[in-house]
């Protein structure tokens, strides 16, 4: 059975996860410039890709489970099932901008600088008002502080970024995490070893929780 795991900081907390439930992996731990790995029981296989490609590998069934952040699920539209909350990589969905700035609902179409524009556009046609999303793809925090936008969506952490480049949050839109995903084939045809690695990790989180995770 293969698991995509997304490369970064997920990918760390990925192996504490797995090592958690018994399972390990001595080639992802020390993976070189390798991609694809083996746990030490030979039962998974393990490939390392971007976030958004975690989500195209699972949907299309090249990969049966993967863990991704849910930002990352908000922004795309795909299909696949998400079953597992991870409480790991903790971090929010915020508007921000400089203190000046009204969440008021005038008449005047604001524009939002942001790396996620469908949770933007999602987040402000919720609240009946029309915007322009401008898409940057770098440091988000600089547009309204050059007037490019009145103000940003982007992920928050501690908040630290925003106040060394003076803004502050204006409203926080949601709670993401690290996701467990199963491609919906594979949730059928292998249904016993996945819904084994489920059942070990609810137990664990529930017994431990994301402290000892962390």
């Amino acid at each position: 059975m293969r698991v995509a795991l997304t490369k970064g900081r997920l990918e760390r907390e990925s192996i504490k996860i797995f090592k958690s439930i018994g399972i390990d992996s001595k080639e992802l731990e020390n993976k070189g410039r390798k991609i694809i790995f083996k746990s030490d029981d030979d039962t998974l296989e393990f490939i390392l890709v971007k976030a958004k490609d975690v989500l195209t590998y699972v949907e299309h069934g090249a990969a049966d489970m993967g863990i991704v952040g849910k930002d990352t699920i908000l922004e795309e539209t795909r299909d696949f099932y998400e079953v597992l909350d991870l409480k790991v990589g903790g971090c929010r969905f915020a508007l921000a901008s400089t203190p000046e700035f009204k969440l008021d609902g005038s008449y005047k179409r604001k524009k939002i600088a942001t790396k996620y524009p469908n949770v933007a556009r999602k987040y402000f046609v919720d609240r009946g008002e029309d915007v322009e999303i401008i898409r940057i793809e770098g440091s988000v925090e600089i547009a309204p502080i050059l007037g490019l936008t009145d103000a940003i969506v982007d992920i928050v952490q501690t908040g630290r970024t925003l106040k060394e480049n003076g803004l502050i949050i204006i409203d926080e839109i949601c709670h993401v995490s690290a996701r467990m995903i199963v491609n919906k084939a594979s949730m059928k045809m292998k249904k016993d070893q996945i819904s084994s690695i489920i059942r070990k990790l609810e137990n664990y989180l529930d017994n431990y929780g994301e402290e000892a995770l962390g």
